[in-house]
């Protein structure tokens, strides 16, 4: 071989090797930048650090506000029972006002400071949604352990619907209870997703609050971590009126999972739909609570016998309905065939949505249906 014959192909066989080096660098960016485009597109996140494995949204873990309890103690005129606004499972809940004029709903409760604290506190304080009430910092001084919470001014559901706060003068209509009852979906939708997981624990109709637009809020999402095993503390009616939250299978085996938040949902929607608490019983005659009773009498023409009086005809046969089927399957007693709260979230925009578009008032006022007052004559 000719000493040039063999620089020729010794030319063409490094340009051949630099070829392919060159397409397998190509390859493997095309690769790389196709799973973080399909990864990103699984949630419709822009940022890909954010999704995690099937869809499951990465919380990205902050440094929260560590609060100092100067800070606190001016907030709250130091803690002066002006402020106090209620007591729950973490202790005294205040209202304060901060010297960045931010109004603050603040937790406090004897403690022993520890790290453990702190990193359930920067868990939590990274859920950021619009229909969770966001935890904004802690503090730990003097044995006291506080969380600080955003305020949320309309209070809870259940003041609304048949607490001591309640307004007789404020109508919530059916349109407007399918929206609060939206955002809770939201809310717990959004906790069920997040990875680590995340299971409410303690939802019923007093942790929804409602902010001034009526825009509903899911409240004490993750504290049961703070809390650990502890049992229902309290007044026998107020044990009551939580545990008939719980779903079966954590009252009798404390096997909580997100069937039983959406379990805890269901009965939810039933206070929203009676105006009454769950405990109660649907009529005089009967010695069943609301639940029990639902149970045993699902028949759309039954049913109607519990709906809250107060919505009178603001609300349309055909939502009711598909409201009421929502109700009996969240409440289902296997957790199995309870719906996942992603499904309840889509319903409800299904039902709202179309609720909205039918008691739309078209030419002279005439509504496009007849109105769900029908529901109530069909039982006399």
């Amino acid at each position: 071989m000719s000493s040039s014959l063999a620089a020729i192909l010794g030319g063409a066989a490094g340009g051949a090797v630099a070829l392919v080096g060159i397409s397998i660098i190509l390859l493997w960016f095309c690769l790389c930048r196709q799973r973080s485009v399909s990864r990103t597109s699984e949630t419709g996140s822009s940022d890909p650090s954010q999704v995690g494995r099937h869809g499951a949204i990465e919380l990205q873990i902050r440094d929260t506000r560590r609060f100092a309890m100067e800070e606190l103690s001016l907030a709250t005129k130091n803690f002066n029972d002006g402020n106090l606004i209620g007591q729950g499972k973490f202790g005294e809940v205040y209202n304060g006002l901060l010297q960045d004029g931010v109004l603050v709903a603040i937790k406090k409760r004897f403690g022993t400071p520890s790290q453990e604290f702190v990193d359930e506190v920067r868990y939590l304080s990274s859920i950021q949604h619009r229909n969770i009430v966001t935890l904004i910092g802690y503090c730990q001084e003097n044995n006291l352990q506080f969380l600080i919470y955003e305020y949320v001014p309309n209070g809870s559901v259940s003041s609304h619907l048949y607490g001591a706060g309640q307004q007789s003068q404020e109508k919530l209509e059916f349109k407007l209870r399918l929206s609060i009852a939206q955002g809770a979906a939201k809310g717990l939708a959004h906790i069920h997703s997040l990875s680590p997981r995340l299971v409410h624990k303690d939802f019923k109709t007093a942790n929804v609050l409602v902010d001034e637009n009526f825009i509903a809020k899911v409240a004490d999402a993750g504290l049961k971590h703070f809390l650990g095993r502890v049992d229902i503390v309290g007044s026998s009616s107020q044990v009551a009126a939580d545990e008939i939250f719980l779903a079966p299978e954590v009252r009798e085996f404390r096997r909580f999972s997100e069937k039983s938040d959406v379990y805890s949902y269901g009965v939810f929607l039933l206070e929203l739909l009676s105006g009454k608490e769950a405990t109660e019983s649907p009529s005089p005659d009967s010695n069943l609570n609301l639940v029990e009773w639902v149970l045993r009498n699902q028949d759309r023409h039954l049913m109607s016998k519990i709906i809250d009086r107060r919505l009178e005809s603001s609300f349309t046969a055909e939502g009711m309905e598909a409201y009421i089927l929502l109700v009996i399957r969240c409440l289902d007693l296997s957790s199995e065939r309870r719906p996942a709260m992603s499904y309840v979230e889509t319903e409800l925009d299904r039902i709202l949505e179309k609720e909205m578009n039918l008691t739309t008032i078209m030419g002279e006022g005439t509504p496009t249906v007849t109105l769900g007052s029908q529901l109530f004559k069909a039982t006399k």
